[in-house]
């Protein structure tokens, strides 16, 4: 005789049931398995048969051996419910196990372990969360072995994680504050004071919900214990970072694809501000500003990661610059230096050169020892692609490190690429090693942050940009320094680039980077629509370095290339008007001309220092007064190749000495030695 089926054993099994389906993570899948199961009985004609005969064990056999794609755990629910003899209360199971699915009555809490317990361990618990919250807890088990030990426990809106790895984090984050620049006793007795005041403590992490989206910005609800600045994890591993704390919202960006991310999407808070890899593997390769790689390689291994935001270095761990860093281009180099440790701000219209002195930069310090990272931001993929060919055909990526955020990623990418590139650089600053960053340019940089900003419902200011726009861009720039020697006298030079409308340089974003940096190369619209490349205006441009960041040779020729350009655009402004000009006035103005075409340089082709040296002495000295203007250049390769074959000693002198007195006589003798010999055929 069948055992009568009572409502406490028909909620009973739906409960087993729930914690089956909790436990595995699968709800929504035992939903649909139950379902399909109740089908089978309903439209199996041997099933629909058998599981009206009394015989329980044929019954089981026939299910095992016919419906083995069901879970087990599911099939073993179904042969519990067959011994019990309630398959006519099957389909009230069904029901009450989705009444208690869609219900509040049970809080399910994530429980990560770095293995398997027993379920009489995973029922004490439960029992312990319950007590502690006032409400019936199903844990939902998952083993990552990554934890080492302990635990990790998601509760509603948070996260308490007592694992063994969040602990060593935190250690080792604070045993990175140490200052390297410390003797060895007193590194140990400050590892010795943090080891000792450290103490286990549980990290409560925050969770949220998505509340809405719009573009790359979302707003959540709870994260009531998240920080500025800090990474969050969305489903589908899509990461975002805190921006915005109000009272009953958080403002998150994406750095990822938006459409993943859907209304109603859970958050979980890291607890860790965003970070970059760093390191020696980085150097080559094409990476996007969450250090992913970009140019098909491998994936990239570092063991070292930092924040993309840091503290700039403070005044006592500077020393003065007072290193050349040479861009390889007469011009720069002799009249507008740039030291290891500056920050020099390339300013001009669109189309003018801008790039090209960065990458002409970058290909001169080739066996100098610098490490260069080169930030592109809302660039065309074609662009970078062109940028990467050119550096690669010329060697330069051996030391080169390329961060790009397409024009068509989300503006978030496009706000933090030049913070991690910085990130990348320092790793490498506080190693002792020289560091060149370009970041190309912080136009878009600015737009891409007044687009978030805008998205954050933040009040807009002067030409819509926000009030913290001249903070964005200090606390970048700031971080490029020369650093004393105590901490290993490392440098980080830094040439942002800034794009102008119609040669407008007191728009917003252009006084703002003038005002941080220390000096600006101005490129003219139409002084390179005449010819004169690198279209440098003389007059606009300034270093506030000088010749601090200068040999002896080159402080000696520039000087007088000073005095001489000057002159001669006083002189050539007047000889417009005038058409009566005295013999004095006319030699001005032809030795002018010639310093004029002789600071001409093609793209992609920088000159030795010390070749730069020669060549200025040459025509400030007036040695090329009688030169063709059309054979200057022509003069000057051929002057370069007869001294590097007759006088080689004589330009490592001048590297050494500078132009002394002997070292003077000599260039001048090689100089006419050469013109007598010179034809310009």
């Amino acid at each position: 005789m069948r055992a009568i089926s009572s409502s406490n054993t028909i909620e009973l099994l739906s409960e087993e049931l729930l914690r089956v389906a909790v436990r595995e993570d699968r709800e929504d899948e035992y939903k649909v398995i139950f379902r399909d199961f109740l089908d089978e009985i309903t439209y199996n004609p041997k099933l629909s048969l058998i599981w009206l005969d009394k015989d329980r064990e044929s019954k089981k056999r026939f299910i095992g051996e016919n419906l083995s794609s069901f879970p087990k755990r599911f099939l073993d629910f179904i042969f519990k419910v067959i011994e019990l003899q309630l398959e006519d209360s099957l389909y009230n199971i069904y029901l009450r196990f989705i009444e208690l699915l869609e219900s509040n009555q049970y809080l399910k809490v994530r429980v990560e372990l770095p293995f398997s317990i027993s379920e009489e361990k995973i029922r004490e618990l439960e029992q312990y969360i319950a007590e502690h919250l006032g409400k019936e807890v199903i844990c939902s088990i998952h083993i990552n072995d990554k934890l080492i030990n302990g635990i990790k426990i998601d509760i509603e809106e948070e996260i308490i994680d007592l694992s063994v790895k969040s602990q060593l984090d935190t250690l080792r984050e604070s045993l990175e504050g140490i200052e390297i620049g410390d003797s060895f006793y007193d590194i140990l007795a400050k590892v010795k004071e943090k080891l000792s005041s450290f103490s286990v403590k549980p990290l409560r992490l925050s969770l949220g919900r998505v509340e809405s989206i719009r573009d790359c910005v979302v707003s959540a609800s709870g994260l009531r214990n998240a920080k500025y600045g800090e990474l969050v994890i969305f489903p589908n591993n899509i990461y975002g970072m805190v921006m915005n704390l109000e009272e009953n919202s958080t403002g998150i960006i994406l750095l990822g694809p938006s459409d993943k991310v859907s209304v109603g999407d859970t958050i979980r808070a890291t607890g860790r501000v965003l970070e970059v890899p760093v390191g020696e593997s980085l150097i080559g390769r094409v990476i996007d500003p969450l250090g992913r790689p970009l140019d098909g390689g491998p994936p990239i291994e570092t063991d070292r990661a930092r924040k993309i935001e840091a503290l700039a270095p403070t005044v006592v761990e500077r020393e003065p610059v007072n290193t050349p860093l040479q861009t390889g281009l007469k011009i720069i180099d002799a009249l507008f230096p740039i030291g290891r440790g500056q920050r020099e701000l390339i300013i001009g219209d669109k189309q003018t050169g801008k790039t090209a002195i960065a990458i002409d930069t970058i290909l001169n310090q080739k066996n100098e020892g610098v490490i260069c990272i080169y930030v592109a931001i809302g660039q065309k993929a074609t662009s970078v692609a062109e940028i990467v060919k050119i550096l690669e055909e010329r060697g330069a990526m051996d030391y080169t490190i390329i961060v790009s955020a397409f024009a068509s990623e989300p503006a978030s990418l496009l706000y933090i690429a030049p913070y991690a590139g910085c990130a990348i650089g320092e790793e490498f600053m506080y190693q002792g090693k020289d560091v060149l960053i370009i970041y190309d340019d912080l136009s878009k940089h600015a737009k891409a942050y007044r687009e978030i900003s805008l998205l954050l419902r933040r009040p807009p200011g002067r030409e819509a940009y926000p009030g913290d726009i001249f903070y964005l861009h200090s606390r970048l720039l700031e971080r490029s320094a020369k650093l004393n020697s105590y901490l290993g006298g490392g440098s980080l030079t830094a040439l942002p680039i800034v794009e102008t409308q119609q040669g407008d340089i007191s728009a917003y974003i252009p006084t703002n980077l003038i005002s941080i940096t220390d000096g600006q190369i101005y490129l003219d619209a139409s002084l390179f629509h005449e010819g004169i490349r690198p279209a440098v205006d003389v007059g606009l441009s300034v270093s506030r370095v000088g010749g601090n960041a200068q040999i002896k040779a080159m402080r000696q020729v520039a000087g007088r290339l000073r005095l001489d350009l000057a002159q001669f655009r006083e002189v050539e402004a007047f000889a417009q008007i005038s058409t009566d000009i005295d013999p004095a006035t006319r030699s001005l103005l032809e030795r002018g001309s010639r310093i004029r075409e002789i600071l001409k340089q093609p793209q992609y082709s920088p000159m030795d220092v010390i070749d730069q040296v020669i060549i200025l002495f040459t025509v400030t000295r007036g040695y090329m007064d009688e030169i063709m203007l059309d054979e200057i250049v022509h003069f000057q390769d051929e002057l370069l190749k007869y001294i590097d074959r007759n006088y080689k000693h004589l330009k490592d002198k001048i590297k050494i000495e500078g132009l002394t007195d002997e070292n003077t006589r000599e260039l001048t003798k090689a100089i006419f030695e050469f013109k007598r010999t010179f034809s310009s055929e």
